[in-house]
């Protein structure tokens, strides 16, 4: 083969091996927050309240999520991981009221269960720390079946 041909060939595999491959999204529950509520005090959080809409992974694999709902999580915080809950919980106040789509946990790991409004704070789940909060604002920055899943969220927050 000559040199051209072989650089052809070079460049042909390198663009047919340029598409990308999306593994398994796992965030275990995306989000779109309305308001948290930390307590006992914002200056020293143990538990908190996360209000809003929420679509938790079905534990299959693939990209996948369980119907949003509505209501709130309520978590306390891992013994010995104050320092990464009291960061993860200010990320989340930071976006709440604002319609910003975010995602924590972690898939086939148990990320609490969503309450209804109407429910009692009592007994909560444990904070699901993982990979830290994402933001999710653009499909660029978890791809578009991730958007749809956001979009899901921000459609039943203005359902009353």
């Amino acid at each position: 083969m000559k040199k051209p041909t072989v650089g052809l060939v070079v460049l042909g595999a390198c663009l047919a091996l340029s598409v990308v491959v999306r593994a398994s999204d796992m965030v275990g529950v995306y989000g779109v927050v309305d308001k948290v509520i930390l307590e006992p005090s914002d200056k020293a959080p143990e538990r908190i309240q996360i209000w809003g809409a929420f679509a938790r992974s079905d534990d299959k694999s693939g990209s996948t999520y369980e119907p949003a709902e509505r209501g709130y999580l309520y978590f306390s915080c891992p013994s010995g991981q104050e320092s990464v809950c009291r960061n993860e919980w200010s990320d989340l106040k930071s976006v709440a009221g604002k319609g910003t789509g975010i995602g924590f946990g972690q898939r086939y790991k148990p990320t609490g269960r969503v309450r209804k409004a109407d429910e009692k704070a009592a007994s909560p789940d444990p904070y699901p720390i993982a990979r830290g909060v994402v933001k999710v604002e653009t499909a660029s920055d978890r791809g578009s079946e991730t958007m749809k899943v956001i979009d899901g969220l921000r459609a039943a927050l203005k359902q009353k």
